[in-house]
Parts: C-alpha cells; structure tokens; sequence
C-alpha cells in the first residue's frame, strides 16, 4: 500500500493573502520563501478527528485547526500578545504531551501552539 509521507502543505482562504501571509512572518517566524515553501524543523506531527460539534477549534464555522510546535509556549504567547495578536488567556498542560496555547489570526483562525513534552 502506498502512503502519504507527510503534510506537504496547509493552504487558507484570506481576503488579504498578502497581509495574512506577513501575519505569519512577523508574528509567528513563519519564514516561507516567495512561493510558499517553509522548512519546518523535524518532529512529531499529530494527525487527528474531533467530533463535528466541537468548540475547540473555536469558531463552529472552521473546520480544520493548525497546530504548530513551538520551543515555549509561554514566550510565543508573549511575543504575541506584544504583537497585538488576539491570544487565549489559557493555557492547557496534558501529561506526556506537553503545554498547548492559542493565538486567533488576522482573518479569524484559530491556531495551536504546542510545546511538546521533552
């Protein structure tokens, strides 16, 4: 059987993909090149289903959520909030998985930040 072997890319509407894209430049360090490709450091990526009623992505209207992993959550919530970013007051630990933490985007995204457990 034939597998996929990993994400090869996340794509988003915006009503102003050149400013959602600085967004994610200036705020997050998302460093992509002129046509969109970014080279992630290696690590684990979580692929997975939540029912079609949750809150967790936030608004009921998004059905997808991006997580990305972060070295510390708490001074990429910082470097955020200093950003003006819209970001959670709650954070959210789970033993052996590591901290969690969400930021809304310009457009109105909700992402996940995650700091694995070492």
């Amino acid at each position: 059987m034939e597998r996929v072997l990993g994400i090869g890319g996340y794509f988003l509407r915006a009503a102003d993909p050149e400013g959602l894209s600085a967004w994610y430049r200036d705020c997050l360090g998302l460093d992509a090149d002129g046509v969109g490709v970014w080279r992630q450091e290696p690590g684990p990526t979580v692929f997975a289903t939540f029912e079609s009623g949750t809150d967790y992505f936030g608004s009921r209207g998004q059905q997808t959520m991006l997580n990305f992993r972060v070295r510390d959550v708490d001074a990429m919530l910082a470097q955020l909030r200093a950003k003006g970013a819209v970001v959670a007051e709650e954070t959210q630990e789970m033993e052996g998985v590591g901290r969690f933490g969400w930021v809304t985007d310009p457009e109105g995204n909700r992402i996940e930040l995650w700091q694995p457990a070492e």
